[in-house]
């Protein structure tokens, strides 16, 4: 009894340092996850109108990594040709939605009365797709439906704005870095992946 009296407190002491650098290397290495899911997230959208299908595969990566469920390459490449098949009409319709926008900026500048309100409003539009696009795709599952999935992450969109802003100032992260050093803004897109599965799982717990 004394033994083991005199030894408790080394062991507790001992048990403590093993954890703090265990806590710190599962972020960071979760943090070098984020940036490698970006790249895999660039180029499984290449093809123009995959990026949906891409972020879906990203963020399922994403969720087995915080899981501490082994998956890599192979299970992304699974996840990104279950998430294609429905998802390539969403990227279609994405880059359709653009191309409105694009039409309302030329009309602004083109000076068309009541044009600088059509325009405002496209953006607007545009840019809460784009969070309900990465709402959905932060909580797609093989087999899920992209209407159902989109129609559900468009509510939540808008009952969770606080949620909503939070994608908004990582898209426009990736614009920024986009802007000022082009290749960095690819593993930047993991961690916008990983931002709308922190905002999915923050509005699931509330």
């Amino acid at each position: 009894m004394k033994a083991r009296t005199a030894s408790a407190p080394v062991s507790a002491s001992a048990r403590k340092l093993p954890k703090r650098e265990s806590a710190f290397a599962e972020r960071f290495a979760l943090f070098a996850e984020c940036l490698l899911t970006g790249v895999w997230i660039a180029i499984a959208s290449l093809p123009v109108v995959t990026y949906p299908a891409a972020f879906a595969a990203g963020s399922r990566h994403l969720r087995r990594r915080t899981a501490h469920v082994e998956g890599g390459w192979r299970e992304f490449v699974a996840d990104f040709r279950a998430a294609v098949r429905g998802g390539w009409i969403a990227g279609v319709l994405g880059w359709a939605a653009a191309l409105a926008v694009w039409v309302d900026v030329q009309a602004v500048r083109a000076g068309i009365p009541g044009g600088p309100l059509v325009g405002a409003v496209g953006l607007f539009a545009l840019i809460g797709l784009a969070v309900a696009g990465l709402r959905a795709a932060a909580v797609w599952e093989p087999g899920a439906s992209w209407r159902e999935l989109l129609a559900a992450a468009g509510r939540r969109t808008v009952l969770d704005p606080a949620g909503s802003f939070l994608l908004v100032g990582g898209l426009v992260m990736v614009a920024c870095t986009a802007w000022f050093v082009l290749p960095l803004a690819v593993p930047v897109l993991g961690a916008v992946a990983a931002a709308a599965l922190a905002v999915e799982e923050r509005g699931r717990r509330r």
